[in-house]
């Protein structure tokens, strides 16, 4: 076996610790059901220390991590399910079937836990648009979400995408989703009751996806990676529409003791889980498994084959499950069954295969990676701000970063989603958060999800507190007050102490902005081993924030509104470019330390915000973020069709109030009538105040620095990525 158990990843000493575990030797099937288990996509065990620090805790927390989804109640009887999970290395192997599969995946994670799926959002990263490998491989992956979304009836209602080199062979697809329910119909993935039976619904189980928790998601990439295509699974959206309707109408029926998806490691992850989540064994019968082809026990215990899930059921309710997954057209059969112990027994055609500890497969082992400081973090932090030549023409710059891969408008990604289907979307993609509206009550929902690389590569500490606290913001510049978040941790190899440390920090600062914001960590994925030919993509943690909003009517969007209207700028504007898209674009650096974060002002710009929202004043917000200040103002131009004349008093250079990209800001507008009331509100909670002007015409003037008509900002943003893609530029 020494052979095998290298080639499915497992070291050696991980080898004899299951030597010891059984007391043996294991065989062929139970040596891959381990390697599967014990990966670190499954496992966690390069991760799980690190991960206890996060805050996951509150009173409206139903369901922390350790399930398939997080869970938070938001009143009114319902709850809402969400989380995020990464299906890079199958992206970056087959496009299309890799972020097809990702979907499909994510949206069993909601369902599984007894929610109807409302929503998804799919924050994507990408190599150097002008190479063909990168639109090849975007083109695929908005293929691949489009076709599975769309099918499904699932709306794609948010995301983004940045371009990077550092992508150029390791894309990031990271996949959201949200789900609403009654909150008595949460259900966990657990086994229990001595003699309930296991019920396999859903898709014949192929060859598809085998190995791919192990040899995928838990190994770089290489020159043989595109050898490795049978690895990725092939998603069929219809029948997971059916397994939907399925498994609620079961769970609404009262018919499940536990649900469980079968996603990475399959059959092995499935069983093993539910039964040490319940304290108790299990016994299956392989030759019971609706196969497609003629298979082996090793391959049908590993197979990620997808639409496939695992209920528990009673046996006097066995017949009415059989009823409604007949009703629904799907395969049903009894391959197991619930046992005293600790056992997970595999037998085929009478043969026991596979006799191991269910705990022992479900837990792994746990390391303490050693970490180390990078050596390029001192280099890449020198930057001498006034050695920089400042632009002579800025309104040129404006319109060139608004033209860049990184701030130009998405719209030719996500028209190719459906984004209205189940009438839920108030606000569609293109604002700051897509906003769903909780139907039967007044309720919304505002959800976004951010994540600036540049930044955790030059502090992965501050990086990351900087993600959480802009897509707080977004949430709030939408009229949503920040409630829980999900996450994406998308790394390198945890085995170089570089990296490690990397990823150490970065959970360390996503720890102390949650706890410091009040917001519980919910569910979340570690994603390692995103490197090429020993390079490692930038440190990228992708944070999803799901907020709500009260009333529907304090929905809000980024355009300005209307002519005649204040434009206030709520919060501080300091020299800060370092880690900036000005700095990177303009002067081809990636250089400096990232903008400042003070997190106490960051809650108090925030709460000054929504406050003034919720009491009428702000008509429209923006938050600053990328780009700074000038493109936020560009931006609500655009969105809103409507120009602006603003006269800045500043002791700072122009280059410097326009492009940096100080944290706690927002743009918004408000009615001269409320202006004196907005002030003293933001006065009350000391957050820096600054009208700027009014919203007016059709060209946005800013003193003598900048004029340019509305018509040449749009086409700026609106068309570049479109001509990128194209090979154009």
């Amino acid at each position: 076996m020494a052979e095998l158990y290298e080639e499915l990843g497992l070291t050696a000493d991980e080898y004899r610790d299951i030597v010891r575990l059984l007391g043996r030797e294991p065989n062929k099937v139970e040596l891959g059901m381990y390697s599967l288990m014990w990966s670190e996509h499954c496992s966690y065990k390069s991760s799980k220390m690190v991960l206890s620090q996060l805050p996951t805790r509150a009173s409206y927390v139903l369901q922390g991590p350790g399930e398939n989804a997080g869970v938070i109640d938001i009143g009114g009887g319902l709850a809402v399910a969400f989380k995020m999970e990464s299906h890079n290395h199958p992206s970056a192997v087959e496009p299309y079937q890799g972020a097809a599969t990702g979907i499909g995946g994510i949206v069993r994670d909601i369902f599984t836990m007894g929610a109807r799926p409302i929503a998804c959002l799919d924050p994507l990263r990408f190599g150097d648009p002008a190479k063909p490998r990168t639109r090849y491989l975007l083109g695929g992956v908005v293929a691949g979400i489009a076709g599975y979304g769309n099918c499904l009836g699932i709306p794609t209602v948010g995301g983004d995408i940045y371009f990077d080199p550092c992508y150029d062979e390791n894309p990031l697809v990271n996949v959201m989703c949200i789900g609403i329910m009654p909150k008595e119909r949460l259900i966990r993935g657990v086994a229990s009751g001595v003699g309930n039976a296991v019920v396999l619904i859903g898709n014949r189980t192929g060859r598809d996806g085998i190995g791919g928790a192990s040899i995928l998601a838990s190994q770089e990439f290489d020159e043989t990676s595109q050898e490795k295509r049978p690895s990725v699974q092939v998603g069929d959206p219809f029948t997971e529409k059916l397994l939907i309707e399925a498994c609620l109408e079961l769970l609404e029926r009262g018919l499940l003791v536990g649900l469980q998806d079968l996603g990475a490691a399959g059959l092995s992850c499935a069983c093993s889980e539910t039964a040490a989540r319940g304290g108790v064994g299990m016994r299956v019968w392989l030759e019971r498994v609706p196969l497609r082809e003629d298979m082996e026990p090793f391959e049908i215990m590993i197979s990620e084959s997808q639409e496939r899930m695992l209920a528990v059921v009673e046996p006097s309710k066995l017949d009415q499950v059989m009823e409604v997954c007949a009703k629904w057209d799907l395969n049903a059969v009894v391959i197991g069954e619930v046992i005293e112990g600790d056992r997970l027994e595999v037998f085929w055609h009478g043969e026991k295969v596979a006799d191991v500890p269910a705990t022992s497969l479900a837990s792994g082992p746990v390391y303490d990676r050693p970490s180390e400081r990078p050596a390029y973090l001192d280099e890449v932090r020198k930057l001498d701000l006034s050695s920089l030549e400042h632009p002579s023409d800025y309104g040129a710059v404006i319109l060139r970063l608004a033209g860049s891969p990184n701030l130009c408008d998405r719209r030719w990604v996500y028209e190719q989603y459906d984004h209205m289907v189940q009438l839920n979307t108030v606000v569609y993609p293109g604002s700051d958060a897509a906003v769903l509206r909780v139907k039967g009550t007044s309720k919304a929902l505002a959800v976004s999800c951010d994540g600036n690389s540049r930044y955790v590569y030059l502090d992965p500490y501050l990086g990351t507190q900087i993600a959480v606290a802009e897509a707080a913001r977004n949430v709030v510049a939408s009229g949503g007050v920040p409630m829980a978040l999900t996450n994406c941790l998308n790394f390198g190899s945890p085995e170089r102490p570089d990296i490690f440390w990397q990823f150490r920090e970065s959970v360390r600062g996503l720890a102390d902005a949650a706890r410091f914001l009040e917001l519980p960590v919910v569910s979340g994925n570690v994603s390692f081993y995103n490197e090429s030919f020993g390079k490692a993509i930038y440190p990228t943690p992708i944070v999803g924030m799901v907020g709500l909003i009260g009333n529907l009517a304090h929905r809000r969007t980024m355009g300005f509104p209307g002519e005649g209207l204040l434009v206030v700028l709520l919060g501080m504007t300091d020299e800060e470019l370092g880690g900036s898209e000005y700095l990177r674009l303009v002067h081809g650096l990636v250089a400096g330390c990232p903008p400042r974060l003070d997190l106490d002002l960051e809650k108090r710009v925030q709460t000054a915000c929504i406050e003034a929202i919720r009491r009428g004043m702000v008509r429209s917000a923006h938050d600053c973020s990328e780009g700074g200040v000038a493109l936020a103002l560009l931006e609500c131009c655009c969105a809103g069709g409507v120009g602006a004349d603003l006269r800045v008093e500043t002791d700072l250079p122009p280059h410097a109030w326009l492009f940096s990209e100080s944290q706690s800001r927002f743009v918004v507008t408000v009615g001269e009538e409320d202006l004196d009331s907005l002030r003293s509100l933001v006065e009350g909670r000391q957050v820096p105040f600054q009208v700027l002007g009014r919203t007016k015409g059709d060209r946005l003037l800013i003193n003598d620095w900048v004029d340019l008509p509305l018509a040449d900002m749009s086409r700026a943003r609106g068309e570049a990525l479109e001509r990128l893609l194209s090979g154009e530029e």
